[in-house]
C-alpha cells in the first residue's frame, strides 16, 4: 500500500475540494484533527466550506488563519482556538471524576454536575437558569478570528442555524458571518437561549442541515465534495437506558437533514442532464465520506468534555482517520466518487 507520506506529498496537479464539516460539540475535535493532516497536503485547494455547530466554528477558523497565512496559519488557529476552549473550561465544574481519570474514560455520565444539568434541563430552560443568555463562547471567538477578514478569505463557507420560527435553515456566507452567527449555528435550545439575528430567533444548525451540502454544488467552483461525519449513521444494538435512547435520537434527529438531501442528490445525479448548465452540477459532484467507528464508542455526556487531553485524543483519531482516507481513496479526489450515494437510495426511508 502507497505510504500516506506518499499520498501527500505527491507530485500531481492540484485538486480543489469542498469541505462538509457536521457538528457535534466537543466530538469537533475530530475535525480538527482531520483539517489538520489535509491542511499537510499540498496539492489539496480548498474552495468553499459548509459547517453546522462545531463544524461551523472549525471552517470560520480554519478559513481565517488560512486568510491570514496559508495552510500553516490555518493549522495554527485552529489549535489555538481548541486549546482556547480549554483553557476556558479550566474552572469549569463539568470535569470527569478521579475513577473516570483512573481508568482512561472519556465521560460525564458519573458526574453528579452533569446529572443535575441534564435533569435540570427537561424542567427548566435556559431563559430560567441563564436569564442573561451569557455563552463563554462569544469570548473565545473574538478572540479567535478575525471577522472583518474572514469576510474576504479566499476560502468561501456556509454556516447553517436553524430559524426558530420557520423550522427552516439559514445560510449564512463569509461576509454576514458573525460571532453571533456561529453561536446560532451551535445553539442547543435546552442549553442555550436561542440568538436572535435580524429579529429572528435562531438554533442549532444540525435540525435543518448538518452540515448543508447544496451551496458546495451551486456556488462553488470545485466537484469533489469532502464529508467529515462525526455522528454515528449506524449504532449497533437497541438503546436501553434513558440516556442512551435520548443519545440515539439526537444522533438520528441531526443526521437525518444530511441524509435527506444525500438522497436528494443521488436522485437528482440520476436524472440530471449534464448538457444543461443546472444538470452539469449534480451530475459532476463527486462525494468523499471520513468517518470513524472509534466515534460511535463515545457516549452523548463526553461531548461537552472540554479537557485538553480529550481535545488532543480526537484530534490524533482525526489525523489518522484522514491519513487512512488518503492513502485509500487519495488518488480518487478530482477522479470519482468514493461514497456510494445511490447506496441511499437503496435505503428503506
Amino acid at each position: 500500500m502507497t505510504s500516506v507520506a506518499t499520498v501527500k506529498n505527491a507530485h500531481r496537479d492540484v485538486v480543489p475540494i469542498d469541505l462538509a464539516l457536521q457538528g457535534g460539540g466537543a466530538h469537533g475535535a475530530f475535525t480538527w484533527g482531520v483539517l489538520d493532516l489535509l491542511l499537510e497536503v499540498p496539492w489539496l485547494r480548498f474552495d468553499a466550506i459548509s459547517g453546522t455547530s462545531a463544524g461551523a466554528m472549525n471552517a470560520a477558523v480554519m478559513a481565517d488563519g488560512y486568510a491570514e497565512g496559508g495552510s500553516d496559519g490555518a493549522r495554527a488557529a485552529l489549535e489555538s482556538f481548541w486549546k482556547r476552549v480549554a483553557d476556558a473550561a479550566l474552572l469549569s465544574p463539568l470535569r470527569r471524576g478521579p475513577l473516570e481519570i483512573l481508568t482512561g474514560l472519556w465521560t460525564l455520565d458519573y458526574s453528579p454536575v452533569f446529572l443535575t444539568l441534564d435533569i435540570s434541563s427537561r424542567v427548566f430552560s435556559p431563559y430560567d437558569l441563564n436569564p442573561g443568555g451569557s455563552n463563554p463562547l462569544t469570548k473565545i471567538l473574538l478572540e479567535s478570528i478575525n471577522f472583518s477578514r474572514l469576510a474576504t478569505s479566499p476560502i468561501r463557507l456556509f454556516v447553517t442555524a436553524t430559524n426558530v420560527r420557520t423550522g427552516r435553515g439559514r445560510i449564512f456566507r463569509n461576509a454576514e458571518i458573525t460571532p453571533d452567527a456561529l453561536l446560532a449555528s451551535a445553539c442547543l435550545p435546552t442549553m442555550f437561549q436561542a440568538v436572535e439575528i435580524d429579529g429572528e430567533a435562531y438554533w442549532d444548525g444540525g435540525f435543518s442541515g448538518n452540515p448543508t451540502i447544496t451551496p458546495l454544488v451551486r456556488e462553488s467552483a470545485a466537484h469533489d465534495t469532502l464529508l467529515v461525519q462525526i455522528n454515528p449513521v449506524n449504532r449497533p444494538g437497541t438503546p436501553r437506558t434513558a440516556r442512551d435512547i435520548n443519545n440515539r435520537l439526537n444522533e438520528i434527529a441531526f443526521n437525518s437533514p444530511l441524509l435527506k438531501e444525500l438522497r436528494m442528490i443521488a436522485l437528482l445525479q440520476q436524472v440530471a442532464d449534464p448538457g444543461h448548465s443546472e444538470g452539469a452540477l449534480w451530475a459532476g459532484m463527486r462525494i468523499h465520506r471520513i468517518e470513524s467507528e472509534a466515534m460511535t464508542e463515545l457516549n452523548a455526556s463526553s461531548k461537552l468534555l472540554a479537557e485538553w487531553g480529550f481535545f488532543c485524543k480526537l484530534r490524533d483519531e482525526g489525523r489518522r482517520t484522514a491519513a487512512a482516507f488518503l492513502e485509500a481513496h487519495g488518488t480518487n479526489l478530482g477522479v470519482r466518487s468514493t461514497f456510494d450515494l445511490d447506496s441511499l437510495l437503496l435505503e428503506d426511508v
